[in-house]
């Protein structure tokens, strides 16, 4: 097992555990910063336990599919992967910035810290059996 790869899934974990609270108080867009951060980690993780190059990106999507082109499917659609790509700066910036208007709602948040805890559990299971 990598330890590497570990410490990336640590990081993961963290960001899930500051996702869930977040939601649970009602801080929406740190929420989706830290829901989006525990996919990116995940995967990375499981890119680096299986030797796979690491790709400086942030986008769920390109990662995804950067580890089926390598054989390890990751239980996350197409439409998952754009939310989450799709939140990724909005989550970030205030509204009035160069971005369009985004304002998250709890069913949103409620659906990627979903999304979090599923490709965590895959993950952690990919690079145990590494």
């Amino acid at each position: 097992m990598s330890a590497e790869a570990l410490i990336w899934l640590r990081y993961a974990e963290e960001n899930l555990r500051s996702a869930q609270l977040l939601l649970a108080h009602g801080l929406l867009n740190p929420c989706l910063q830290n829901a989006q951060q525990v996919v990116e980690k995940s995967l990375k993780a499981v890119l680096i336990a299986r030797a796979i190059p690491l790709r400086r990106t942030h986008s769920i999507q390109d990662l995804a599919n950067i580890l089926a082109a390598h054989g390890v499917p990751i239980a996350i659609t197409a439409e998952e992967g754009d939310l989450l790509d799709a939140i990724y700066l909005p989550s970030k910036y205030p509204l009035g910035s160069a971005l369009p208007d985004f304002a998250p709602d709890e069913e949103v948040c409620r659906q990627c810290v979903q999304i979090a805890e599923r490709v965590s559990t895959l993950a952690r299971r990919y690079v145990q059996t590494a």
